[in-house]
């Protein structure tokens, strides 16, 4: 089996959800870090455009979002679980996560420290956002973040306040890792603000640092170009499938973008469809054919 390499940077939320089920899973993985902006001369070719971290690559199958990288990780290394409870719910915590309480966890990282991120950063966010980054606006907005913050902070303490040591029971699984990540960029962002927020939640403080303890499992560093190169020399391991709805069919050309942010389209041909994945077929001289796999929640597919 090819070995897991994984495309991130070390401050990236995102990244820290699957970095966490490494850890749930002790598997040993290749860290190749990526910039935190654009451009990214060596994610982008084996993206086809997607501009996001994390990524997951595995030989020439590359996976864009944790829901997928997830989901594909769960395949290929089923023990120990990370779904512990087998319900669908974990990933509708995870878009209340990444849409609805990280919203808030900006507002209320960027208030404190946004007169300290370089232009570049705040240009960068603008255009994949599609709007602005006013420090000025989120520095307005802040009480009313926090209180957002808070609320949503209160769905997991009260899950958590029957003495389960994770979500799901005694053992951890996805639903934590996705509600984790906001609490985890929190204390990694502004430490000096994140006892305040946490203060009324000592159920939560001590779900976080049993997170925490999961570890990451076994990273080693890779450099981008050798991953590149990996996936020139391997061959995908993805199967031809028809769409079960009847909508798409192994061949069909299609673009697939992201619908909330960072919409920048990946354009290839179908290999398989289903109800939560599309896979997509896609060249480029610098890593030859690859299959690009995408959620279908969150993103649109069009034919071309």
């Amino acid at each position: 089996m090819s070995e897991i390499i994984f495309h991130h940077y070390p401050s990236s939320p995102f990244s820290e959800k699957v970095r966490v089920a490494f850890g749930i899973k002790n598997l040993a993985w290749r860290a190749v870090e990526q910039p935190v902006i654009m451009p990214k001369p060596d994610l982008v070719p084996l993206t086809g455009g997607y501009r996001k971290i994390p990524v997951m690559q595995i030989g020439a199958d590359v996976y864009c979002d944790t829901q997928i990288i997830l989901r594909a990780l769960e395949a290929r290394h089923p023990e120990p679980s990370i779904f512990p409870v087998r319900n669908g719910l974990a990933y509708a915590i995870g878009f209340w996560s990444d849409r609805l309480f990280f919203m808030p966890s900006v507002a209320v990282v960027f208030a404190e420290i946004g007169d300290m991120v370089p232009d570049a950063f705040k240009q960068d966010r603008a255009k994949m956002s599609g709007s602005t980054f006013s420090v000025e606006a989120m520095k307005a907005a802040a009480p009313f973040a926090r209180d957002q913050w808070r609320a949503h902070a209160d769905f997991v303490a009260e899950t958590l306040e029957d003495g389960r040591p994770f979500m799901g029971g005694p053992k951890p699984g996805a639903a934590d890792l996705h509600a984790y990540m906001n609490f985890w960029w929190i204390k990694a962002a502004i430490p000096h603000v994140a006892p305040q927020l946490l203060a009324e939640f000592p159920k939560i403080e001590a779900w976080v640092a049993r997170i925490a303890a999961l570890g990451h499992g076994s990273p080693a560093p890779m450099d981008a170009k050798e991953a590149l190169a990996i996936a020139k020399a391997a061959t995908s391991d993805a199967k031809e499938a028809a769409d079960p709805s009847g909508r798409f069919q192994p061949g069909d050309k299609v673009t697939v973008s992201a619908d909330d942010y960072g919409r920048d389209p990946v354009a290839g041909s179908v290999v398989f469809a289903s109800a939560h994945e599309i896979a997509i077929r896609r060249g480029a001289p610098e890593v030859g054919e690859v299959v690009v796999h995408f959620p279908r929640a969150g993103f649109n597919v069009s034919k071309t």
